[in-house]
């Protein structure tokens, strides 16, 4: 065998089971909790998802974008195939506005920077993913020091240029600097340091299918 790793026992969070920021007749904005998958996973154990229990209550709504399970904050649904396509190409444009937050291991040098680290998956570790200099796709992260804390540990902002799989969580670890409570990227200290991943979407802007700019924000919980 590889060094694939095994799904962990899955168990979402069921306290604010559904939490709607915001509902128009075109979309959802929710702030999915850490611990709850974005979609379904394809084994039956990982049924309980964002989007199925969004679609209880609203059986037309399609995921616009998502989460890793373990990251909390906005996520869109689009509740009409026209908006839908309206915000997604936004997405692939990346002309929408993403501002994460998150707890780092270390003191971090300096008060902001960028990342520019191609990334690619990791073939004998699953679904992790890596620095890859030769095969991987173009990731850029723009981070800024919000508050130094004990541990020691750093808060930050940060504003991913580009949307790759588990792109932060990489990017911070080849900083030197994993996100407390990793557990695919931290070790030690870093991972003990937390129970949950302490990352958080916490604010993004786009163009609204009826033509005007919005911005949702939702404080991080940490």
């Amino acid at each position: 065998m590889s060094g694939q790793l095994q799904n962990p026992i899955y168990n979402p969070p069921l306290e604010h089971y559904i939490s709607i920021l915001h509902r128009d007749e075109s979309l959802l904005v929710l702030d999915k909790p850490s611990g709850l998958l974005s979609v379904p996973g394809r084994d039956p154990a990982l049924a309980d998802s964002l989007a199925t229990r969004v679609q209880k209550q609203f059986p037309s709504a399609l995921m616009i974008n998502r989460l890793d399970k373990d990251t909390s904050g906005i996520v869109l649904m689009s509740l009409h195939k026209k908006a839908h396509a309206a915000i997604a190409s936004q997405f692939e444009s990346r002309t929408t506005k993403k501002i994460y937050q998150a707890i780092v291991w270390g003191e971090v040098k300096g008060e902001s920077g960028d990342i520019d680290l191609p990334l690619a998956i990791d073939p004998d570790n699953k679904p992790r993913h890596r620095v890859d200099q030769d095969n991987g796709r173009p990731s850029q992260t723009q981070w800024r020091v919000l508050e130094r804390l004990p541990l020691p540990a750093t808060r930050l902002e940060l504003r991913p240029l580009t949307g790759r799989t588990h792109q932060l969580r990489v990017h911070l670890k080849a900083l030197g600097h994993p996100i407390l409570g990793d557990e695919f990227y931290a070790s030690g200290e870093a991972l003990a340091a937390s129970e949950r991943l302490l990352l958080h979407a916490e604010e993004l802007s786009f163009q609204h299918p009826d033509g005007h700019h919005v911005t949702f924000h939702v404080p991080a919980p940490f």
